[in-house]
C-alpha cells in the first residue's frame, strides 16, 4: 500500500476532480463527504471505485461503512468518534483496508494496543489549522507528528494544512505520506498539483 500522496477530496466532490489527481499519481484517495445522501454517495463512490481501479489505485471512505460496503469500495478511513476500530475491521473483513485519525500520544497508545490486524495505517494531525476541515482538533505541528508516526506500529500519514514543501520535513521524520486537500483540490490544475507533489515525495 502506498500512502505517499494521500488525497482527501472536499466535500461534494466532482467526479472530475478525483481524475485529475489520478491522472497526476495520487497514491490513495478517500473519498469524504458528511451530508450526501446514502443513495448518493453510494452511486458516486461505486463510479470512482472503478475508475481508481482503473489506476490501480485504492478508493477509501470517510466515516460511512455502509457507503464503503455497498460501493465494493477498498476500505474506510474512520476518527476518534466515528466508533470502534474492532467493530468495523469486523464488518469490512480481512482484506480491506482501515485507517484511524489519530491527533495525540495517549490516542496512539490505544490504538497501538488494539488486536493485530485491526489498522492499516493512521493519518496523523491535524499538523496545522486548515479550513479544509470544521472543528478539527488542535494543530499538533510536525514535531509531535513525527513522535507518533516513529512510535507507531503502523504506518503513519501526516494530515492538516501540509503542504508541498512539507514534504522533506513529512518524510524526514518517519511518515510514510502526506495527506493533501487543498493542495489539490484548489489547485488551478489539480493533475499539475498532483504530479508536482508525487514528484517531491520521490525526490525528497
Amino acid at each position: 500500500m502506498n500512502l505517499s500522496v494521500y488525497f482527501v477530496t472536499p466535500h461534494n466532490p466532482d467526479d472530475s476532480l478525483v481524475l485529475a489527481a489520478l491522472k497526476g499519481g495520487a497514491s490513495i484517495i478517500q473519498l469524504r463527504d458528511k451530508t450526501a445522501p446514502d443513495d448518493v454517495l453510494i452511486a458516486q463512490a461505486t463510479r470512482l471505485n472503478k475508475l481508481a481501479q482503473d489506476y490501480g489505485v485504492p478508493f477509501i471512505i470517510n466515516d460511512r461503512i455502509n457507503v464503503a460496503l455497498e460501493s465494493g469500495a477498498a476500505g474506510l478511513h474512520m476518527g476518534q468518534s466515528d466508533g470502534d476500530p474492532v467493530a468495523m475491521r469486523k464488518a469490512l473483513g480481512p482484506d480491506k483496508i482501515l485507517g484511524l485519525s489519530i491527533e495525540n500520544e495517549d490516542q496512539l497508545a490505544i490504538a497501538a494496543a488494539l488486536p493485530e490486524g485491526t489498522l492499516d495505517y493512521i493519518g496523523c494531525g491535524p499538523v496545522r489549522a486548515t479550513l479544509s476541515k470544521k472543528n478539527h482538533a488542535t494543530p499538533i505541528g510536525l514535531e509531535t507528528m513525527g513522535r507518533i508516526a516513529r512510535a507507531a506500529p503502523f504506518p503513519c500519514v501526516g494530515i492538516g494544512g501540509v503542504k508541498l514543501a512539507d514534504i522533506p520535513r513529512v518524510k524526514a521524520e518517519g511518515c510514510a505520506g502526506l495527506a493533501i486537500v487543498s493542495a489539490i483540490s484548489q489547485a488551478p490544475d489539480p493533475e499539475a498539483a498532483t504530479l508536482e507533489l508525487v514528484d517531491a515525495w520521490e525526490a525528497a
